[in-house]
């Protein structure tokens, strides 16, 4: 097999206390096992202060060197932390990242690594993603950043991010294919037995109904009803009915302060009523009923624009850990 580029490739982590060791251990595996079919990364951990790091799991992960001394590595990747979106990034943390990025020839953050790199400066003008419960408060902490809060994992120049957790795996099998190509990566992928490239984006896996209760009473009042019986007949002049205001007012309602229109809230509705059903073992074709969709082609087509999947591969890939067995 042809490879691109067969000289040493150094990979460089920055960890931390509290990191997620998943976020290290994924991508680790993914640079080892190419290393069985060809490839030649060479993995090197590193922090501040080159201390250890006290793991998400409490196990310490021995730091090679401190961050500050650190080579320039072709690839310098951050792993995440549960408490990085809720407190303020270290700054002597910050400062080793954007040390160690201005030295790499790529960059890349795992799961909520992205919130360092953020703080570094280093997502300024660019595209960029993190776990979904996170995404929208990246956004906002980094308003230069452009956030996509669906991606599993982006691209922008010499920047990656991923999404949660796993996720790295799928980042870590990209950086692998733009080193070597898709045909030795495919081999990774299934040694590893993962997707080489998973369908649809992180929605997948979260809640679509998430945020607060909204402020106005009206639209309390409009989601209680809905999620009370989903199956309803509910139109927008039937619920506007309800709450005793015009469907335009109803309408510039949920486009205030949802930034939705009301039969798409019903739809969302009905979709995570649907998602939970086949969660539970449900076919499509009951799912679509219990949930209130007037078919199963509507469910098929709202799966389609919310997940980018098929309600069936859904449910073969998120109703169960479990398979027959002969």
């Amino acid at each position: 097999m042809e490879l691109r580029e067969r000289r040493e490739h150094h990979v460089g982590v920055l960890v931390f206390d509290g990191m997620k060791m998943l976020d290290l251990s994924g991508p680790a595996e993914v640079f080892s096992e190419a290393n069985r079919f060809g490839a030649a990364y060479r993995l090197s951990i590193v922090s501040v202060g080159g201390k250890p790091a006290r793991s998400s799991i409490g196990v310490p992960v021995p730091a090679g060197a401190d961050a500050l001394d650190a080579p320039a590595f072709d690839t310098f990747l951050v792993v995440g932390g549960d408490a990085l979106p809720t407190s303020p990034v270290d700054p002597d943390l910050s400062s080793a990242a954007a040390g160690l990025a201005a030295r790499a020839g790529r960059v890349a953050s795992i799961c909520t690594g992205a919130f360092v790199l953020g703080a570094a400066g280093l997502l300024d003008g660019r595209r960029a993603t993190t776990h979904w419960q996170h995404t929208a408060l990246l956004a906002r902490l980094h308003p230069a950043a452009q956030v996509a809060p669906d991606a599993i994992f982006v691209k922008d120049g010499g920047t990656y991010t991923s999404a949660g957790v796993t996720a790295g795996i799928d980042l870590a099998l990209a950086l692998v294919e733009d080193d070597h190509g898709p045909d030795l990566t495919r081999g990774v992928a299934r040694s590893l037995v993962v997707y080489m490239q998973r369908a649809g984006g992180q929605s997948q896996f979260s809640a679509s109904l998430q945020g607060p209760a909204p402020q106005t009473p009206v639209l309390r009042l409009v989601q209680d009803a809905v999620q009370a019986d989903p199956t309803g007949d509910h139109t927008v002049e039937s619920l506007a009915a309800r709450v005793r205001v015009s469907p335009r007012h109803l309408t510039r309602l949920f486009r205030a302060e949802l930034d939705t229109t009301p039969m798409k809230y019903v739809e969302l509705v009905r979709f995570d009523m649907a998602k939970a059903l086949l969660d539970a073992g449900h076919n499509a074709t009951e799912a679509a009923a219990r949930s209130g969709f007037p078919s199963y082609e509507s469910l098929r087509r709202a799966f389609s624009r919310h997940l980018g999947v098929s309600p069936t591969r859904y449910r073969q890939r998120f109703a169960s850990t479990r398979r027959d067995v002969l």
